[in-house]
C-alpha cells in the first residue's frame, strides 16, 4: 500500500484544475489518494492568494492542519498554489508547521517535493510561471458529469487592482489540438457539462496564433458526442466580436449563460483601474448579447470600494445595476493588495465599501427573485445532481446555474433520478433564491 496523500483546494475552479493534475501525478506515482485529511502521510494545501479573504482562509486552513500535525494525525504538510508564489520567503519562516512549498511554476514537481518531505526534507520548488502549460491527466475532483477544461494559464491584462499576472505569469494559450483531445476523453468518462475557464476565456489563441480562436474552439467542442451543456465562464466584455455572439447564439450545445466580469461602469474608475471599454460600451454590449442570444442569463463581478469611488460614482453603478438587470452578480469588497498600483491609490473607507457592497448585494437580491418568479408556471430543462435528505426531495440545476455559484432547483418526483441525468421540471414557485418544481418527464 502506498503512502497516502489529501489534497485540499481552495479558491477557483483554475486552482481546482491544477490540484486534479497534482493529484493524477502522485497517483501515476504510486500514491494512495484520499479525501480524507486525518492520518494522511501527506497534507497538500492547494492556495490561493489573490485578495486578502482568500490569503485568510488559507492560512486558517494550514494552522487548523498543523493542530492535526501537532496531534500525530497528519504526517507532513505541503502548500502550493498562490499564497506559495507569493510568500515564497516568508511562508515557511511565519507557518513552522509547513514541511515545503511549490509555486505556480512547479506544480509537475508535486510528485519529488512529496518524496522529499516525507523523507524529511524541507523542499522549496519556485519553477518558471512564464513556462507553457503542461498537458497533464487528471483526476477528477468534481461529480462524474461535469468538468471544467482550462484553456489558458496566466493573464495579460494587468488590471490595477489585481496581483495574477505576478503570481501566474503572461497569458499563455494552451493548444487547440491538446484541448480537443482532453475534451473527448471528458467526455468519454461521462462528462454532461463543460466549463470551460482561464483568467480570460476571451483571450484565447491570440498568443498562439495571432488571433482569437475561442469561437473555432467552441464549434469544435460541440461536435463531441457526449456533452450536453458547455458554459463559458470570463469572458472580458471588450474581446467579445460578432462571430463569438453568433457562435454562443447558434450552437445549441452552449448555454445561453454567460460570465462576463465588468468591476465596474463608471469610465474614469475603468480607466483609473487599467479596465478597456467603457460605459458607453457596456451600456451597447449587454443589450445586444441579449438581442442576440435567446434566453441569456449574465452573470459578472463587481468591486464595491475601487480607488476613485465616492457616492456619485457608487450611486452609477447601482442604476447600471437597475438598467441591464443581470441575473447573477457577485460583488466583492476592494481588497488593496500589496504590489499593486491600486494599492497605493486612495479608496474608501473599509466599513463605507462593505456598506456599498451590502447594497449592491441587496439590489441584485431583488433582480434575481424577478427573474426566478418569472420561471414560475414554467418548465424547465434541469441537470440532475442528488437527493436533498433534509428537503426529502431531488435537486439540480438550470443552464441558468453555475455549479456551487448560482442557486438550485429542488424537485418532486416519482421516481429517484441518476445524478447526471437531464429532466423537465414544472416550476411552482420560489425561495431564497432557488426554484421548487415537480419532475414531469426526462429530456433525456
Amino acid at each position: 500500500m502506498g503512502k497516502k496523500v489529501a489534497m485540499v483546494s481552495l479558491g477557483c475552479a483554475k486552482n481546482q484544475v491544477d490540484a486534479e493534475q497534482m493529484l493524477c501525478l502522485l497517483h501515476e506515482a504510486g500514491y494512495e489518494i484520499t479525501t480524507e485529511v486525518e492520518y494522511c502521510d501527506v497534507a497538500i494545501v492547494n492556495t490561493c492568494g489573490f485578495i486578502e479573504s482568500a490569503k485568510s482562509e488559507a492560512i486558517q486552513e494550514i494552522l487548523e492542519l498543523g493542530l492535526l500535525k501537532n496531534e500525530g494525525k497528519i504526517g507532513k504538510i505541503l502548500v502550493s498554489g498562490c499564497l506559495s508564489e507569493r510568500y515564497k520567503d516568508q511562508l515557511m519562516e511565519e507557518l513552522p508547521e509547513v514541511d515545503g512549498i511549490l509555486g505556480c511554476g512547479s506544480y509537475g514537481d508535486i510528485v519529488s517535493a512529496v518524496d522529499d518531505v516525507l523523507e524529511g526534507d524541507k523542499p522549496r520548488r519556485f519553477g518558471d510561471i512564464n513556462a507553457d502549460p503542461e498537458e497533464l491527466g487528471r483526476v477528477l475532483t468534481t461529480p462524474d458529469y461535469y468538468a471544467y477544461l482550462k484553456i489558458a494559464e496566466g493573464c495579460d491584462n494587468h488590471c490595477a487592482f489585481c496581483v495574477i499576472p505576478q503570481l501566474r505569469g503572461k497569458y499563455r494559450s494552451r493548444k487547440f489540438e491538446d484541448l480537443i483531445d482532453e475534451a473527448k476523453i471528458l467526455a468519454a468518462n461521462g462528462v454532461k457539462e463543460l466549463i470551460l475557464i482561464a483568467q480570460d476565456t476571451s483571450r484565447y489563441g491570440i498568443d498562439l496564433y495571432g488571433k482569437r480562436r475561442l469561437s473555432e474552439l467552441l464549434r469544435e467542442l460541440c461536435k463531441i458526442e457526449g456533452f450536453h451543456w458547455i458554459r463559458i465562464h470570463y469572458l472580458y466584455p471588450d474581446e467579445m466580436d460578432e462571430d463569438l455572439i453568433d457562435t454562443i447564439a447558434q450552437e445549441e450545445k452552449i448555454c445561453s449563460y454567460l460570465d462576463i466580469p465588468i468591476q465596474h461602469c463608471n469610465d474614469k474608475i475603468l480607466r483609473t483601474m487599467n479596465r478597456r471599454g467603457n460605459k458607453e460600451y457596456l451600456d451597447w454590449l449587454l443589450p445586444h448579447l441579449r438581442e442576440k442570444i435567446p434566453g441569456l442569463v449574465l452573470r459578472t463581478s463587481l468591486i464595491a470600494g475601487l480607488p476613485g469611488e465616492g457616492e456619485e460614482e457608487f450611486q452609477e453603478l447601482c442604476e447600471f445595476l437597475k438598467k441591464h438587470q443581470m441575473e447573477r452578480v457577485g460583488c466583492f469588497v476592494f481588497s488593496p493588495e500589496e504590489g499593486t498600483a491600486a494599492a497605493k491609490m486612495e479608496y474608501p473607507d473599509k466599513e463605507v465599501a462593505e456598506k456599498r457592497a451590502e447594497i449592491v448585494s441587496e439590489l441584485q437580491s431583488r433582480i434575481m427573485d424577478d427573474y426566478n418568479e418569472g420561471l414560475v408556471g414554467k418548465t424547465v430543462e434541469v441537470l440532475v445532481e442528488g437527493y436533498d435528505r433534509l428537503a426529502e426531495c431531488q435537486f439540480g440545476r438550470t443552464y441558468a446555474d453555475s455549479p456551487e455559484i448560482d442557486g438550485m432547483v429542488f424537485f418532486q418526483a416519482e421516481k429517484r433520478y441518476r445524478p447526471g441525468s437531464f429532466i423537465q421540471v414544472s416550476i411552482e414557485e420560489t425561495m431564497d433564491g432557488n426554484l421548487i418544481g415537480t419532475a414531469v418527464e426526462d429530456a433525456e
